[in-house]
């Protein structure tokens, strides 16, 4: 069996050195498992599909798979939509509360590397759609009072988000970029300046891929990465993530992630992230041609 899968990863890998691709789709799944009190129960998932299309063929040549695009400085356009379904249900001696969520992410954006020259920009913009239903019962301390029934249907908020960056690429396979990120929305709007760094490099017969950015604003948000490439078709990696909102659980994120090329044009990967109070677990099959 280990010889098939080495053999398997051989052949991939020389089949990987002459592809080049246009286009990827992908699919993802996200499950949120909370560390909650036994009197309140939260159900939360996300649904995600994506795609890329590159103004040019992007060359594998003999890169590691998944760097090939940044690596070729293959500009792009994106899209992605992504849709959440939370229930959160908390029943105790003085209420009975049962809450659904539904919001959807629409994305587009556009990813270009100027030609003859090291600069580079970015750009997204989203609309999140929210739909809310509650329910709730109020016990009152008197058992000869009638409990308060509440019904709340159909509360809807929307939210318009948006990015952009300007870059550049000092030497080869290092890109810094500056911008900003920002939201705007039913109950309120903000807008914070932002800094990444992108840095992929061969160490003896491995590749590494380091990452880190940073959101600056009421909340501090950074987040260091890196990934190590056993071969040009698998990568594990580790994050870390720190966020200065500590009322929401996810101050200190730590994530593990690896990611395989089957087939040049076929790709699974998963990762899971470990919070204070949260634990994510994640996967995605992509698909390129």
């Amino acid at each position: 069996m280990l010889k098939k899968i080495a053999l398997l990863s051989a052949l991939t890998m020389c089949m990987g050195s002459s592809f080049a691709y246009q286009a990827e789709v992908g699919g993802s799944y996200n499950y949120v498992d909370y560390d909650t009190d036994p009197s309140e129960s939260i159900d939360d998932q996300y649904f995600g599909i994506d795609g890329t299309y590159y103004f040019n063929r992007v060359e594998v040549k003999n890169n590691p798979f998944n760097e090939a695009a940044f690596l070729n400085r293959a500009s792009n356009i994106n899209a992605k939509i992504i849709h959440n379904d939370t229930d959160i249900k908390i029943s105790d001696s003085s209420l009975d509360l049962n809450l659904e969520n539904g919001s959807t992410l629409y994305q587009v954006g556009i990813e270009y590397f100027i030609p003859n020259s090291n600069f580079y920009v970015n750009a997204h913009i989203g609309n999140i759609r929210n739909k809310q239903h509650i329910d709730f019962i109020e016990y009152p301390e008197d058992e000869n009072d009638e409990p308060i029934y509440t019904h709340i249907h159909s509360v809807k908020s929307n939210v318009i988000t948006y990015s952009a960056e300007i870059g550049y690429l000092p030497i080869s396979n290092l890109l810094i970029a500056a911008g900003f990120t920002g939201f705007d929305g039913d109950n309120g709007d903000d807008i914070d300046p932002t800094l990444r760094a992108k840095y992929v490099t061969p160490i003896g017969s491995y590749d590494l891929n380091l990452e880190a950015n940073a959101q600056f604003g009421d909340d501090t948000i950074y987040n260091l990465g890196a990934d190590l490439y056993l071969n040009k078709t698998l990568s594990i990696g580790f994050a870390y993530t720190d966020n200065s909102d500590e009322l929401i659980g996810l101050n200190d994120i730590f994530t593990i992630r690896a990611k395989k090329f089957f087939t040049p044009n076929v790709s699974l990967e998963a990762k899971a992230d470990f919070g204070d109070d949260v634990t994510q677990y994640g996967i995605r099959l992509g698909y390129r041609f």
